[in-house]
C-alpha cells in the first residue's frame, strides 16, 4: 500500500503585514519604550505632525459639508485625533487587533469609529476621502496594487511617503515590514509602472526634509476619476 506523502515545507504567507505590524508594535520596534502602541517619530515629531495636520485640516474645512474620511493605517492615532472635528464620520483602520482596541478605549467621539482590517486583503469603509499617512512605504508592491485598486472607490486620496531626495528608480519592490525603499534608494510613485494610478489631477501639498535620513516626507494630493 502506497503512503501518502506528506508536505512539510513551509507555505510562505501570501500577506505577511499582519504579523509584521503586530510584532513591531509587540516589540516597541519604532521607538518609545514606555508608550503602548508608539507609531514612531514620523507620528510624533512636531516638525512632522503639525504641517500634515495644518494642511489637511485646511483641505477638509473647505467644504461646506464635512467629509466622510478614512484613515487608512491610522497607527496610534496621534495625528488622526487632531482631525476628527473636521469631519462628517472618520473611520480609523489598522490591521492590528489590540492596537485598534487600545485606540477604542482611548479616543472617543460621537462621528469616530475604529475597524481592524487588512488594506490589502478587506473590503475598506465607504467614505469621501481616504488618508494613507507612510503606510505603503512598508509593504510590497503586490500589497500596494491590491490597496490602490480600492483607493479608487473614494474620490479624494491623500498619501504620505518618505521619498529618497533627489531623482530615484520609484517602486522597487519590499518584503512588507517595518522597513521601507528608502535603504534601496527607492520610493512610491503610484503613477508610475507598475501601479499607473489614474486620477484626474495630483499635487503635492507638502514636503518635509528629512536631511538626518537622506530623504524627505511628501503628502500629495489625489483627485480619482
Amino acid at each position: 500500500m502506497n503512503k501518502k506523502t506528506i508536505n512539510t515545507k513551509r507555505v510562505k504567507k501570501p500577506w505577511p503585514t499582519k504579523d509584521a505590524m503586530d510584532q513591531v508594535y509587540k516589540m516597541n520596534l519604532w521607538g518609545d519604550n514606555n508608550t503602548p502602541f508608539y507609531s514612531g517619530f514620523g507620528s510624533h515629531d512636531p516638525n512632522l505632525v503639525k504641517p500634515y495636520i495644518d494642511v489637511v485640516a485646511s483641505f477638509l474645512k473647505s467644504f461646506k459639508s464635512p467629509l466622510n474620511v478614512c484613515d487608512l493605517g491610522c497607527g496610534d492615532f496621534n495625528i488622526g485625533k487632531e482631525l476628527v472635528k473636521y469631519t462628517n464620520q472618520y473611520i480609523g483602520v489598522d490591521v492590528v487587533s489590540d492596537l485598534i482596541t487600545h485606540n477604542k478605549e482611548k479616543f472617543k467621539a460621537e462621528r469616530l469609529e475604529f475597524q481592524c482590517l487588512d488594506l490589502a486583503k478587506d473590503n475598506l469603509p465607504s467614505g469621501d476621502c481616504a488618508l494613507v499617512r507612510q503606510v505603503l512605504q512598508h509593504i510590497s508592491n503586490l500589497e500596494v496594487q491590491n490597496i490602490i485598486t480600492k483607493l479608487r472607490a473614494y474620490k479624494y486620496v491623500i498619501i504620505t511617503e518618505h521619498l529618497p531626495h533627489g531623482t530615484f528608480i520609484p517602486n522597487k519592490d519590499i518584503i512588507s515590514g517595518q522597513g521601507i525603499r528608502l535603504k534601496k534608494q527607492s520610493g512610491l510613485n503610484l503613477l508610475e509602472a507598475p501601479f499607473y494610478f489614474k486620477v484626474k489631477h495630483a499635487e503635492i501639498l507638502l514636503s518635509v526634509s528629512l536631511p538626518e535620513f537622506k530623504g524627505e516626507i511628501v503628502t500629495t494630493f489625489y483627485e480619482v476619476f
